[in-house]
């Protein structure tokens, strides 16, 4: 299973930084000292080993930076998408273009001055083309300066990013702001997510990990999401569409039936239901939150139809996993993060939708078949009415009998006292 662990990226350098770290490593570790006596194929070599050393080092620290960095057309949707939103597919996929063609450019000079130093007829002339080709190498450096820093920037905002496995187990989080997402992800796991009286609090996913029956699950807070056209959205927002729209998860929607998060529950219901098309086979479960403030059977009857009809968008998930329409019970929650009433028999049903849905889908694919014809049990049944009463050695029993004996007729410490 491929992990992504975005904290592992190296520094990248300024261009300053890079230049004078080749160069003086170039004086370090290549020999310094040379005469006019020497003859002039000798001294053609101690430039041509200068140049060929300096060159080795830009490719390699070059290519270092290209193959850490990930291609975004070679990982998972979901990571490839979520850096497009926050950084740009585009102006990223060119930064690390112009740095592969500055990995070339510096190769082909290179090989350019070793074959002019082979023709070097004077000791200073084999100087004058060092210097001429180290300092065109600087240069190439130095044009790539802007795509050594925005990297730099990128590879500081990735460290800082979730690491999230996008195969394993996961509960989604979704719905308004300030509607109690990240005090619920707070109550069942050990993250430690801000929560403040104000909307878009979360500016970024948050994950937590839970276990359930032996098993390890990540919960996922995401941002808010408002009402409105996927263009008009920002970048906040478009964090949890993607999440929404690439994890094979589990997903609550949260919904403030007291009103308290600024948002009415028919403005909650038509995101629910502008959105819904990402729920396409996801086990969902729509959770009624702060009941300590208003509880379910108090609210409106227009907006009990609401809740009635995002319970019958909820149900056709379970219809479609294979479920009973008519057990509604794993569906609709209420629930109070302040009191954590109903906290835990959310997460217990999550966990169990989720891992039924995963067990389903094992179950039909084709490789389980292979599993299932390496196993077999045999459980012989009864075809007539015969007692047949386990069969015993008769030396078996009374080895059992003499070790009963001896374990009674063992003396202890105060018989021998007495």
């Amino acid at each position: 299973m491929v992990e992504y662990n975005f904290k592992k990226l190296r520094v990248v350098p300024t261009k300053d930084d890079f230049i004078n770290s080749i160069l003086s490593r170039t004086q370090r570790q290549t020999s310094t000292v040379v005469h006019k006596g020497y003859k002039i194929s000798r001294i053609g070599q101690f430039y041509m080993r200068k140049v060929k050393y300096t060159q080795q080092n830009f490719h390699e620290k070059l290519s270092t930076i290209i193959e850490e960095f990930p291609r975004l057309d070679g990982i998972h949707p979901f990571y490839s998408d979520l850096l497009h939103v926050l950084y740009n597919k585009d102006h990223y996929k060119l930064a690390l273009g112009q740095i592969n063609s500055a990995r070339n450019l510096i190769g082909r000079i290179a090989k350019d001055y070793v074959k002019l130093l082979k023709y070097g007829d004077s000791l200073y002339r084999c100087k004058t083309l060092k210097v001429a080709a180290l300092g065109r190498m600087c240069t190439v450096v130095k044009r790539v300066g802007p795509s050594l820093a925005y990297l730099e920037q990128i590879r500081q905002h990735m460290a800082r990013l979730p690491s999230i496995d996008p195969n394993t187990r996961t509960i989604l989080i979704c719905g308004y702001p300030n509607v109690g997402k990240s005090s619920f992800i707070n109550k069942i796991t050990r993250a430690d997510v801000d929560v403040q009286p104000y909307a878009f609090t979360t500016k970024s996913l948050f994950v937590g990990h839970i276990d359930y029956k032996y098993r390890r699950y990540q919960v996922i807070d995401t941002p808010g999401i408002l009402d409105r056209p996927f263009e008009d959205r920002n970048i906040i927002e478009m964090c949890s569409i993607r999440a929404l729209a690439h994890l094979r998860a589990a997903v609550l929607f949260f919904l403030d039936i007291s009103g308290s998060c600024g948002y009415t529950i028919v403005q909650q219901a038509a995101l629910f239901h502008s959105i819904k098309s990402l729920f396409m086979n996801k086990p969902l479960i729509i959770v009624c939150n702060k009941t300590d403030l208003q509880p379910l059977d108090g609210i409106s009857e227009e907006d009990m139809k609401l809740v009635i009809e995002m319970k019958s968008e909820a149900m056709k998930t379970v219809t479609g996993q294979g479920g009973n329409h008519s057990d509604d019970a794993g569906v609709l929650f209420t629930m109070s993060t302040l009191t954590e009433e109903g906290v835990i028999a959310v997460k217990n049903a999550a966990c169990e939708r989720l891992l039924n849905q995963r067990v389903e889908l094992k179950m039909k694919s084709t490789k389980i078949n292979e599993c299932l014809n390496w196993l077999h049990v045999a459980m012989p049944k009864p075809h007539d009415q015969k007692e047949r009463p386990s069969c015993i050695p008769q030396a078996v029993l009374e080895t059992k009998a003499n070790k009963e004996m001896e374990k009674e007729n063992k003396k202890l410490e105060r018989d021998l006292e007495d």
